[in-house]
């Protein structure tokens, strides 16, 4: 009787929804490589990791972000549940946390550093860079007014972008919008100076004159660009306050070495923005640049002490930023995965039952271990050592007879029988001596940085 050939299914495989991506190999390896320096770092700074819900009541963001604003009325997934109240996957994270804040009663513990990182979704073009389902890393410090909160921040994001390797082509630009009263009087001379100029203005900005006018100075219309020079600058109207908020912040950066430019065409559109906002931008066809495409802040963020009082808080003063997480792992580059400690290879049924046992005992005394069972022998051994293994262990029909395993240590060529409880001395000793190598690596690289900085 012949082999009946194999049935097709019929059924069409549903493709992956406009705008969201899957993520594997070296590409998901440098998206956990920026949330893992996220995480180490923000330790490092003692800010609370927090996590959100996926979804929250619409209000939270439509009167957090405003009703005109392009997220609200353009970009947001919202649906009515089952209960007829509509809800809204988060397009960013502060507004849930300013709710978070105001709802478990977090007031208690002001000023509070938070901490957290996740999917974000809002329905826009996608391309190079921005996607429908997107995950940013957020830090916010909520409860402090003084400056110093703001120069943590930025020392923090500035040491994040260091550590991933990124910062060289990339600029802080740097802005402050003063206080209430400062801005208020800035933006009404803003308004008639466009006003003035309404007919020479792009549509969209035409449109933003009359609900949004602060966005008119980051337009990019060439258009937009020849009326702006000219424009009102914030500085003129800034009272001696927000003059000396945004002067401790700027020698609180100088300070701790972080450069910045200033920027006064850098603005945040809402009306609880107050005091200090900034942008880590990559520099004009910088490589950063050309990775990024047509995206050009890689993170940013502001002070934005009126938000609370919009979901029905108190006046709160609160800082914070945010950073695609995908944008940033475009620029870290290929991550290798971590390398494995012990390789073994099984040769026969017995022999993987052994495998397991002693796989088990390893990773329970926290080595990595691959057990490589499939393939010639000589074809194992060469994926063990592309995996980077130091050692592996080979039992066969012999090492099976007489209760033992071939310790090969893959760094010298050097190999020698050991019963299994005698293989962790040897696999600690190789692991040590990695360990002590990629420390003094990490010297030299840090050695090397003072250096730059001297």
């Amino acid at each position: 009787m012949g082999l009946s050939a194999p049935v097709m299914s019929t059924l069409k495989t549903p493709e992956a929804i406009r705008g969201t991506q899957d993520i594997f190999g070296a590409d998901a390896e440098a998206f956990a490589h920026v949330a893992e320096t996220f995480e180490r770092i923000r330790k490092l700074y003692r800010f609370r990791r927090i996590e959100m819900p996926v979804f929250e009541k619409t209000a939270v963001f439509s009167r957090s972000l405003g009703e005109t604003t392009d997220v609200v009325s353009k970009e947001m997934y919202s649906f009515d549940d089952r209960g007829r109240e509509s809800l809204t996957l988060r397009p960013e994270f502060t507004a849930g946390i300013a709710r978070a804040f105001l709802t478990n009663g977090w007031q208690q513990h002001a000023p509070v550093r938070l901490a957290t990182h996740g999917p974000l979704f809002r329905y826009e073009r996608p391309q190079k860079g921005r996607y429908r389902q997107f995950h940013q890393l957020d830090a916010e410090i909520i409860g402090a007014a003084e400056p110093q909160a703001d120069v943590e921040l930025l020392v923090m994001a500035d040491q994040l972008l260091k550590e991933l390797g990124v910062a060289d082509d990339v600029t802080l630009q740097l802005n402050t919008l003063g206080d209430a009263s400062s801005r208020d009087a800035w933006r009404t001379v803003l308004v008639e100076y466009f006003m003035a100029h309404r007919d020479s203005l792009s549509e969209d900005s035409q449109e933003r004159l009359e609900r949004n006018p602060l966005r008119i100075l980051d337009s990019k219309d060439p258009r937009d660009k020849e009326l702006t020079r000219d424009a009102p600058q914030i500085d003129d109207y800034l009272s001696g306050e927000a003059q000396d908020f945004f002067g401790k912040v700027t020698q609180g950066l100088d300070a701790a070495s972080v450069e910045y430019v200033r920027t006064p065409t850098l603005v945040r559109g809402l009306d609880y923005y107050r005091h200090t906002a900034f942008e880590f931008v990559p520099e004009p066809d910088s490589p950063a640049a050309k990775k990024m495409g047509s995206q050009s802040t890689l993170l940013g963020g502001g002070r934005y002490d009126g938000l609370i009082e919009t979901l029905g808080g108190s006046p709160t003063p609160a800082v914070g930023w945010a950073a695609g997480i995908e944008r940033l792992a475009m620029l870290v580059g290929d991550q290798a995965a971590d390398p494995v400690d012990a390789a073994i290879v099984p040769i026969g049924d017995e022999a993987m039952t052994r495998a397991q046992s002693i796989a088990a005992e390893l990773r329970r005394a926290h080595y990595t271990v691959e057990v490589f069972a499939s393939g010639k022998l000589k074809k194992r051994m060469s994926r063990a050592n592309e995996a980077g293994a130091l050692a592996a262990l080979i039992i066969g029909e012999d090492e099976i007879a007489s209760g033992t395993v071939q310790f090969k240590d893959l760094l010298s060529g050097e190999q020698q029988a050991l019963k299994p409880d005698e293989v962790l001395e040897p696999l600690m000793e190789l692991t040590t001596a990695r360990a002590m190598k990629d420390l003094e690596s990490e010297v030299a690289d840090l050695a090397r940085l003072i250096d730059e900085d001297s």
